[in-house]
């Protein structure tokens, strides 16, 4: 329903910000990593929207990144895992450190977060990485054209299929990868390489 809100910076209280638009204040719930971007009230701000409608709750969430925005949907999509539950994680772990975490079964770093002990790390981990695989199926049964990136370390491997779990398609991690130099670079160094690029587009 709402793609983003950009209006001015009015208030911030514990969970949440409000955005003037138009004289119309919208109530946003953020995570503490988001707000902090927002910088000063006053400020013109514009915040990714996700319109979350339960049978008793009708509330909208806000992202500073379209990373953060996937990362959320990707939680909540996971049994057991709650609105706010996701935004306590999204103050506690970048999306990359998320992505990374889930491509290599890393359920140490997720039960750093709060409110996550080892079963719904598991979980978390187990459900998204059965999503990954099913976007795949799908993504190359779609595919028309064919690119030309030829993955040759397990980092660029690993990265691809972090970017993949941030919501990028397959085909353009891998046209993007194609133009970058990822010589020594680490895994971690390829996902933010590319996602400078991705988000961009």
């Amino acid at each position: 329903m709402f793609a983003y809100i950009k209006g001015v910076f009015e208030e911030k209280g514990n969970n949440y910000v409000v955005i003037d638009v138009g004289g119309i204040g919208y109530k946003i719930f953020m995570s503490n990593m988001a707000m902090a971007g927002l910088g000063e009230t006053g400020n013109i701000v514009k915040v990714h929207t996700y319109y979350y409608v339960r049978e008793d709750n009708i509330s909208l969430y806000g992202f500073s990144t379209k990373e953060e925005l996937k990362m959320f949907e990707l939680l909540i999509s996971v049994s057991g895992v709650g609105a706010k539950s996701a935004i306590s994680m999204l103050s506690a772990i970048s999306p990359s450190d998320f992505a990374m975490a889930i491509i290599s079964d890393d359920v140490t770093s997720l039960k750093k977060v709060p409110g996550v002990g080892a079963k719904t790390a598991q979980r978390i981990i187990l459900e998204l990485k059965d999503k990954l695989k099913n976007d795949e199926i799908a993504e190359s049964s779609n595919e028309e054209v064919t690119t030309t990136f030829v993955s040759k370390t397990n980092e660029s491997d690993e990265a691809i299929a972090a970017l993949q779990i941030l919501g990028y398609s397959k085909k353009d991690i891998e046209k993007v990868l194609s133009e970058l130099d990822l010589s020594e670079k680490t895994t971690q160094d390829i996902i933010k390489e590319g996602l400078k690029y991705l988000s961009n587009n």
